[in-house]
């Protein structure tokens, strides 16, 4: 028996921990998936990087996995690519082969640069919609002109490529046909002029930067070139940033949508329409777009989410990885507090001096109670950009979560809970991946496209502290936090 013509869409999907691959059909069911694990160095204290070749052998791996399982009449109508956004590869414009480690936007080795910039911080955010700190590229970029004899080379021969994520694997995986950025990642360079969508500049004169290191602008959803591997020629139709394809792929289309998405860090993305508009301590990030139609968010982010769990587990032993949560959680009889700052705090404090910290153990607390710990300060920090887009006229009323840590049920409860609104559960939670596929099949002008925006909710949680409670419980861990920030300033860091 003849098999059926299936019509499929494409997804790859480069984040910090692993490169994936995913195949859907048009209902957005998910029809064959690969991944394969991406491996963080960190050679110094504060040093996150990956190898450059390593990371696109990973993407090709992934790729050929997928259309592999693929049948002789099946098509591939359109891919869409989403990638981590401020990891920036460098590399020979002509060639692509990188001259450095490609720089994580965990790393923090350009903490210099940014402490340099601290008076220009104001005018950096009214430009950018960002606040400078060492994750994004533009430090990352003078870093490795300052120090780095390749790169230097390189730039100075006019050479030199300083590609973001989306940048190298394009490049690569079209033969060089398309090398160019979308708003949404370009925007993490911390060089792109928000209101022109051009670089900027100014922007460039702070860091001693030209436009020449960097690749072409262009829109979201378009012509992205074309892949052709394994004797298939597949339409390239999008380029993305991960968080802007999660919201995507959960329906966070209009003014007032809002996701939170947990994975190696989590985000809480909330769209304010088509005027921009910034608020204290966050961001003000570019929806994606196929026209140049202009849509944004208010981000806040949290910088160690999964990993704090890795660290847990890797580090000291205390729990059988994130999938462990739930029963750890359930064993725990008791509230201990733990401050979750790998790597820094980040919106709305923007604080990279104050520590990990636990408070409240003692004889009889248990391994399962820093679990649980951990858990609800990533929660709670959540709450904490929550409550600044509140300030700001924009509160989160309900929103739809996705990431490996939101298959915690008790996680998503005490999300509720701290926020004081209620959280919907995808039933698939392949958001980021969706994402790129719905806005590649959009681009592509395909009739069904909007079939891919049908996910259903899985699971509803409301928030089941009274108001009275939930305040109580949020000044808690305002003093807690507070009391840290304190002896951040005050201690100095261990050696």
């Amino acid at each position: 028996m003849t098999p059926r013509a299936r019509d499929l869409l494409l997804a790859l999907d480069q984040g910090s921990s692993s490169s994936r691959a995913i195949l859907f059909d048009m209902s957005g069911r998910v029809v064959a998936r690969a991944a394969r694990p991406l491996r963080a160095r960190r050679p110094h204290p504060g040093w996150v990087e990956h190898d450059a070749e390593a990371l696109a052998r990973g993407m090709d791996a992934c790729l050929d996995a997928v259309l592999a399982r693929l049948g002789p009449r099946d098509r591939v109508l359109a891919a869409g690519m989403a990638v981590q956004r401020s990891t920036v590869v460098f590399c020979d414009r002509a060639s692509l082969r990188p001259a450095a480690a490609a720089p994580s936007w965990m790393d923090g080795r350009a903490g210099a640069v940014v402490e340099a910039l601290g008076a220009r911080q104001d005018e950096i955010h009214s430009l950018s919609g960002l606040y400078a700190t060492p994750y994004y590229s533009a430090p990352k970029i003078r870093w490795f002109l300052d120090h780095h004899a390749k790169v230097r080379a390189l730039a100075a021969a006019g050479r030199l490529l300083c590609a973001p994520v989306s940048t190298y694997l394009a490049a690569r995986l079209t033969r060089g046909e398309m090398v160019a950025v979308d708003p949404t990642v370009a925007q993490r360079t911390l060089l792109l002029n928000l209101d022109s969508g051009d670089w900027d500049e100014r922007l460039l004169s702070l860091f001693g930067l030209k436009r020449e290191l960097l690749p072409s602008l262009t829109v979201s959803g378009g012509d992205w070139g074309v892949i052709r591997r394994k004797g298939r020629v597949i339409p390239l139709r999008a380029s993305l940033g991960d968080q802007q394809a999660a919201a995507m792929g959960l329906g966070a289309a209009r003014e007032g949508d809002a996701v939170i998405n947990y994975g190696t860090g989590a985000f809480v993305l909330r769209h304010i329409g088509a005027a921009p508009r910034s608020a204290p301590g966050l961001l003000l990030a570019p929806a994606a777009s196929i026209s140049g139609e202009r849509g944004y968010f208010l981000e806040g982010t949290v910088h160690a989410a999964a990993t704090t769990f890795e660290w847990l587990s890797e580090n000291l032993g205390l729990l059988d990885g994130p999938e462990g949560l739930d029963k750890a959680w359930g064993a725990s009889r008791r509230r201990v507090w733990l401050l979750p700052a790998l790597g820094g705090l980040g919106a709305p404090r923007w604080d990279y001096e104050t520590k990990t910290a636990l408070y409240g153990l003692d004889a009889d607390t248990r391994p399962a109670d820093l679990a649980r710990a951990a858990a609800e300060g990533l929660c709670q920090l959540v709450a904490d950009a929550a409550d600044a887009m509140a300030a700001a006229g924009a509160p989160l009323t309900r929103a739809r979560t996705a990431g490996g840590l939101s298959r915690s049920s008790r996680l998503a409860q005490f999300q509720a809970d701290v926020l004081g609104a209620p959280l919907e559960r995808l039933a698939d939670f392949e958001a980021t991946a969706l994402g790129a596929a719905s806005l590649a099949a959009r681009a592509a002008g395909i009739s069904d496209a909007g079939k891919l925006f049908g996910a259903r909710a899985e699971k509803a949680f409301s928030p089941r502290l009274d108001e009275a409670a939930r305040t109580r419980l949020r000044a808690q861990w305002s003093a807690f936090v507070d009391a840290n920030r304190r002896l951040g300033r005050e201690l100095p860091a261990s050696a």
